[in-house]
């Protein structure tokens, strides 16, 4: 199998594959960014070079998504996923403990990694992240839209795009990343483009396996935790669901977040009106780095 060489970071072997980490910056706690699904460790540049002037910072592709192998492998248990995470820290050399940041999906496996590792965990930043109750506690025609959205998806993700599709959409992930290094930024959309099916199956047993696994976790540990919710406007999400279902769903999002704060006596919800779901940390860096900042003194307290 053919693997592809990152425009940053380098390749570890790890459980037999080929995994993609950068780090830069010295300094601890180390910082790990853990990103969304369907999106890669380069989709979070802009932080990561931020975050590496105060600390060292690690970002990483997981098996089968970005430049890392194993597509075959999704999608995956969060429990399989912590677990090729400390592996690749401990073979690249990354002391802990961590503060980790995960946003959405990712949000999901760095609670997983602190509620199973708690000695390894400094500190979490969690980013709209995903919870395994919102299914259960939006209204049934949420659900029942999600289903609908869900089977469409498929059928959209199954028909081949034509040659005039991939030019648009490649024109706008390069004007999505304006900001990235001219070396990046071409690279980062070929590789969305090249790797966006099967990166989108790291969702198919999340509301079902990753829920239950969430649910059946020991408690959070009682570390420094900061949850941002994103209660802005995000223009993927306007484009599938109704305004005021999608309402209905960002209040029941809201109290999640703010229990999932609660769970630590040294956990604070914040909330962002003007950041959607899929980009905050591009729309709102300022607000994410400075949570990371108050995480980093936290975490420094004895």
């Amino acid at each position: 199998m053919t693997v592809h060489r990152p425009p940053l970071g380098r390749h570890h072997t790890v459980g037999g594959r080929q995994l993609m980490l950068h780090r830069a910056g010295t300094g601890g706690p180390a910082v790990v960014l853990l990103a969304g699904g369907g999106m890669m460790g380069l989709d979070y540049l802009n932080l990561h070079e931020r975050i590496a002037e105060r600390t060292t910072a690690v970002l990483y592709d997981r098996a089968g998504t970005g430049w890392s192998e194993g597509a075959d492998a999704l999608p995956r248990k969060a429990a399989d996923v912590v677990a090729e995470l400390r592996a690749l820290l401990l073979t690249a050399g990354v002391p802990g403990p961590y503060l980790l940041v995960g946003h959405s999906l990712g949000g999901a496996y760095a609670r997983h990694y602190a509620r199973t590792h708690p000695a390894d965990v400094a500190g979490l930043l969690l980013l709209d992240p995903f919870h395994e109750d919102l299914q259960r506690r939006v209204p049934q025609r949420a659900r029942d839209h999600l289903e609908r959205m869900t089977k469409e998806l498929e059928r959209q993700q199954g028909a081949e795009p034509t040659e005039a599709q991939l030019d648009s959409a490649r024109e706008q992930l390069i004007a999505h990343f304006a900001a990235w290094p001219e070396a990046v930024r071409g690279p980062l959309a070929d590789r969305h483009l090249g790797t966006f099916r099967t990166a989108g199956r790291e969702n198919d047993n999340l509301y079902d396996e990753v829920a239950d696994e969430l649910r059946a976790a020991p408690p959070t540990p009682d570390v420094p935790v900061i949850v941002l919710s994103a209660m802005g406007h995000d223009a993927t999400q306007a484009h599938l669901w109704p305004a005021d279902l999608l309402g209905e769903i960002a209040t029941t999002k809201h109290t999640l977040h703010a229990e999932l704060a609660a769970e630590s006596s040294r956990g604070e919800h914040r909330v962002l009106d003007d950041a959607g779901h899929g980009w905050l940390h591009e729309e709102r860096p300022e607000a994410v780095l400075a949570a990371v900042d108050d995480l980093l003194r936290e975490a420094a307290r004895p």
